[in-house]
């Protein structure tokens, strides 16, 4: 486990900064948005943001606007971002939360919430 991490029911930091990428997510019109809480199971990061668009120039205004709102609101930048350019799924990697945006029929292909499914889904 990384060190630094929070447990369950601690004061959480990163349960607030998803649930920031989620409402930026939603305000693109982001579809089937969810957070799942992979603390414990993952030694990556502790919360995973999946969402989907239908066609790739709305993911990439949800990614823009996710990137726009953890700047502005919360003075985070991304650690990494891929795919921005063309591709079908975008990345963005603040450490503690790890953000997947997808074209839906490849957020199916590759199904994240069933590969991840002992993770709980948060508010």
């Amino acid at each position: 486990m990384r060190q630094g991490r929070k447990r369950k029911g601690d004061g959480d930091e990163g349960l607030a900064f998803a649930r920031l990428c989620r409402a930026a997510a939603e305000d693109k019109k982001a579809r089937d948005v969810v957070i799942l809480d992979v603390r414990g199971i993952s030694s990556v990061t502790d919360y995973f943001v999946v969402c989907s668009g239908d066609v790739q120039p709305q993911l990439r205004a949800i990614a823009e606007e996710i990137e726009r709102r953890l700047r502005e609101d919360a003075g985070r930048r991304a650690r990494g971002i891929d795919g921005l350019r063309g591709s079908h799924w975008v990345v963005l990697d603040y450490g503690d939360v790890v953000v997947h945006v997808f074209q839906h029929a490849l957020r199916l292909h590759y199904g994240l919430e069933q590969l991840w499914s002992d993770a709980p889904r948060m508010a």
